[in-house]
């Protein structure tokens, strides 16, 4: 085999490792960003003293429903 072709190979396998580690790197971080933001949330939620029942009819009363989403984009 060709010298040149055989150190290409060997370093696109080289790269090939790196993007494998980074990759995984990345999946931590949004994993530990994902739990932070959980917990803060759960920190904003029990400052407010409310229910698990109460949140949820609140985030209901805020989000519009697919009805008033449609109406909105056709103004």
């Amino acid at each position: 085999m060709n010298p040149k072709i055989r150190k290409i190979d060997e370093e696109t396998a080289k790269n090939n490792e790196k993007i494998a580690k980074l990759q995984e790197r990345n999946r931590e971080l949004v994993q530990q960003r994902t739990e932070l933001e959980n917990t803060d949330i759960i920190g904003i939620v029990r400052s407010m003293g409310l229910s698990p029942d109460q949140l949820a009819a609140l985030i209901r009363g805020v989000k519009p429903t697919a009805q008033e989403e449609h109406a909105h984009a056709e103004n």
